[in-house]
């Protein structure tokens, strides 16, 4: 059974910084891509930024250039780490085996103006 256990979301101020963890398993992590979306409230979840097998990554434009995603094959897990955060980026964070139906439970990230 695969799952995915995402963590590190928080209260933080504009300006600030954040990292969250994804923790994956049941699954070969190593032959999987994988991916972070985002739901703010009332709006629809929204693609963040992905990683593939190779390491390549693609982000949203809203997000490119702040944010980095990376793996770490020996730990099984997913990272995105979040850099001069804006009120625009407060919503849900979801970790997701890309291309598939697969989805954590979600970490809270609020940013304040």
């Amino acid at each position: 059974q695969v799952q995915l256990v995402e963590s590190g979301g928080g209260l933080v101020q504009a300006g600030d910084s954040l990292t969250l963890s994804c923790a994956a398993s049941g699954l070969l992590f190593n032959i999987n891509a994988f991916a972070w979306y985002r739901q703010a409230p009332g709006r629809q979840r929204e693609f963040v930024a992905s990683v593939r097998v190779n390491r390549d990554t693609d982000y949203a434009v809203a997000v490119k250039g702040r944010f980095t995603i990376s793996r770490d094959n020996d730990k099984n897990s997913v990272y995105l780490q979040m850099t001069n955060l804006k009120p625009e980026d407060t919503g849900v964070y979801y970790c997701n085996v890309y291309w598939h139906n697969y989805w954590g439970t979600g970490t809270q990230v609020t940013v304040s103006s």
